[in-house]
């Protein structure tokens, strides 16, 4: 699998890859998060997780299982980590660790290192096995920049059993350990969502929506999240309206850790007030090639976030060669190169404003485009991600020695 990458991905992450594998083949490697369907962390595990397989790691991917009171509560952590101010009793802290409890007696957590991924799976680090403790590391995809100081402080009860964290940004870091490191996400080249799609597949995939091809599409992709500012992101549409003929799509689908998804579909679809240039889609679970086909019709794609842990949407529609306007927050500003293979923004009128200047400027389109592409190709492929895992595992094990020594 690792050969179909060769002329794709960057030939040093690739020998580097084969390299550390040798070294660390027969080896167990698991990860857990909270979600198989939905969402960056498990759309990157589904794919790196028989790559890693076939390159000869034992890598295993479980998933904790929680009800709706369960998932109310760390979605409140969540958005609370990520600035929102939420309030959260003894009672639910308690029922939080009692989840974790529960799961930590149907998941074998003995592994040579464990990636325990985001906020909802975190206290398992207080079962880890006396006999196997491997190295064990806590994987944050989210926006820590501002957090709630009271709910980040609680969770430090966890962060700190950890060997040492994982963020996607410098500023997500919360500074209370000596071992934190970044590793920013990635997305798949060859995976359903990604690879190369005909004019005709792209018709054919998209005809049952009754989207217009004919038309400049502005198109997000994301989950239905108010961080993600659908709203905002009709109300920049509409700005453009009044001067660009264009359609509007916005496309999501539910993630089973999200309970707050469908509440947010209902207001979008109320605010966009069954107007008809605007389409509004919840795509099931593995839509990826309904989303392939809507970044590569699409005429500029945008990441409007408030908050944004790292936005792959991005790196997807920029790897499709589409010009990107995102939210200037997060992981955004490490995909998007000002004025080189996109644009920032601040605001709705900022979002308007740079929609008008893509729609008048093709060439700007096709350049940006371009750049945008190579950007994603040198840093933001899975096999970087690979590679940056599998070092800080054996740098973890061995600290700065070489793994070209022989």
């Amino acid at each position: 699998m690792l050969n179909e990458y060769v002329g794709i991905a960057p030939k040093g992450d690739l020998i580097l890859i084969k390299r550390l594998c040798e070294k660390l083949r027969g080896r167990d490697f698991l990860h857990i998060n909270s979600t198989r369907a939905g969402g960056g962390v498990a759309e990157i595990l589904q794919r790196m997780i028989p790559l890693l397989q076939e390159l000869g790691i034992n890598a295993r991917w479980e998933v904790i299982e929680g009800d709706k009171r369960f998932f109310d509560i760390t979605k409140k952590i969540h958005n609370a980590l990520q600035g929102f101010t939420e309030v959260l009793t003894e009672e639910m802290w308690e029922y939080y660790f009692y989840v974790n409890k529960e799961n930590s007696s149907k998941i074998e957590l003995g592994a040579d290192a464990v990636f325990i991924h985001d906020p909802q799976p975190a206290p398992l680090v207080k079962f880890r096995p006396s006999k196997r403790r491997g190295i064990w590391f806590w994987r944050c995809h989210i926006d820590l920049s501002n957090p709630q100081k009271e709910i980040c402080d609680r969770l430090m009860e966890y962060y700190n059993e950890y060997d040492a964290s994982v963020f996607s940004v410098s500023n997500f870091a919360i500074g209370e350990k000596s071992l934190e490191f970044i590793i920013p996400p990635s997305i798949d080249p060859l995976s359903d969502k990604n690879v190369e799609l005909t004019e005709k597949e792209i018709e054919d995939i998209l005809s049952p929506y009754n989207i217009p091809l004919d038309r400049p599409m502005i198109l997000q992709v994301s989950r239905f999240d108010r961080f993600k500012d659908p709203i905002g992101v009709i109300k920049a549409y509409r700005n453009v309206k009044k001067y660009n003929d264009c359609i509007l799509v916005l496309a999501g689908s539910p993630a089973t850790d999200d309970p707050e998804g469908e509440v947010v579909l209902n207001e979008v679809k109320e605010f966009a007030a069954d107007d008809p240039d605007i389409f509004i889609l919840m795509l099931p679970p593995f839509s990826d090639k309904v989303i392939n086909a809507l970044q590569r019709a699409a005429t500029i794609v945008l990441q409007k976030s408030i908050k944004e842990g790292f936005g792959l949407t991005v790196s997807e529609a920029m790897w499709k060669g589409k010009p990107v306007i995102g939210g200037a927050v997060g992981g955004i500003p490490l995909q998007i190169i000002h004025r080189v293979t996109g644009f920032l923004v601040h605001s709705i009128e900022g979002a308007a404003f740079r929609i008008r200047q893509f729609l008048n400027s093709p060439e700007m389109i096709k350049r940006m485009g371009e750049a945008g592409r190579e950007h994603v190709r040198e840093n933001f492929l899975i096999t970087r991600q690979i590679r940056d895992y599998l070092s800080l595992w054996y740098y973890m094990e061995t600290g700065m020695k070489s793994v070209f020594e022989v």
